[in-house]
């Protein structure tokens, strides 16, 4: 019981009874323990691996059953259902060559005036 006095009053805050240092100590104590104990639990993420696990076990079990299955039948099917498409007699397409950069458009043209002439405005206007 000593021993927890002088811990109490070594831990205490100042201007705040002695219990509140003993306390702090406990609260970051659990603090501590919680972080420990957490890794996936605490998130939610645990549930989720678990179901994750159980549709990966069930995709490796399909997987193996259609492996079993496979030599038997599905290659004489194919062999038998197997179409020769028509010869393409077309020509091949001519491919233009690959450029490194895009193609340059060409430059801006402005509409022509009615006048002919600029579309700036005169300095000597209006005239009296």
């Amino acid at each position: 019981m000593a021993l927890l006095q002088d811990l109490a009053t070594r831990l205490a805050v100042p201007g705040l009874p002695e219990w509140t240092g003993l306390l702090a100590l406990l609260v970051l104590l659990l603090v501590g323990l919680a972080y420990l104990l957490m890794p996936f639990s605490v998130f939610g993420l645990k549930g989720r691996l678990d179901s994750l696990e159980a549709q990966l076990d069930d995709i490796q079990n399909e997987i193996r059953s259609l492996a079993l299955r496979l030599p038997d039948g599905p290659r004489r099917a194919a062999a038998q259902d197997w179409v020769d498409l028509p010869a393409h007699t077309a020509r091949p397409v001519e491919e233009a060559p690959r450029r490194a950069t895009p193609p340059v458009p060409p430059p801006a043209a402005w509409p022509e005036d009615s006048r002919g002439g600029r579309s700036e405005p005169r300095l000597d206007w209006p005239r009296r």
